[in-house]
């Protein structure tokens, strides 16, 4: 069972781009592709960033860390065209909704 980590700081940064907790944890729960996020990462904490479809099936991104063993989400959105495109090309067996 994948246990993600939530407060009112994280959940409303996510929900403040359209997704619901809800939707990144049955992402998640289904199955995201996931790589490092140097850029955003520390020595203190490192960062990752997954890519999946939503279970009404629209490309999204979350950025997350690891804490005590669990995913918590930092924020997360829809997938713009381009990177849409991107991953549809990448991921052919997942395919986004067409109107994505």
């Amino acid at each position: 069972m994948i246990a993600l980590d939530w407060d009112h700081g994280n959940s409303a940064k996510c929900e403040k781009h359209g997704l619901t907790r809800a939707q990144i944890e049955a992402m998640f729960r289904a199955g995201v592709h996931v790589a490092p996020d140097p850029e955003h990462s520390t020595i203190a904490e490192q960062r990752f960033f997954a890519v999946g479809l939503t279970p009404e099936g629209r490309a999204a991104f979350v950025a997350f860390c690891r804490r005590d063993g669990k995913i918590r989400p930092i924020s997360a959105r829809y997938m713009h065209a381009r990177e849409v495109a991107r991953y549809a090309e990448a991921f052919p067996e997942n395919r986004p909704r067409p109107d994505n």
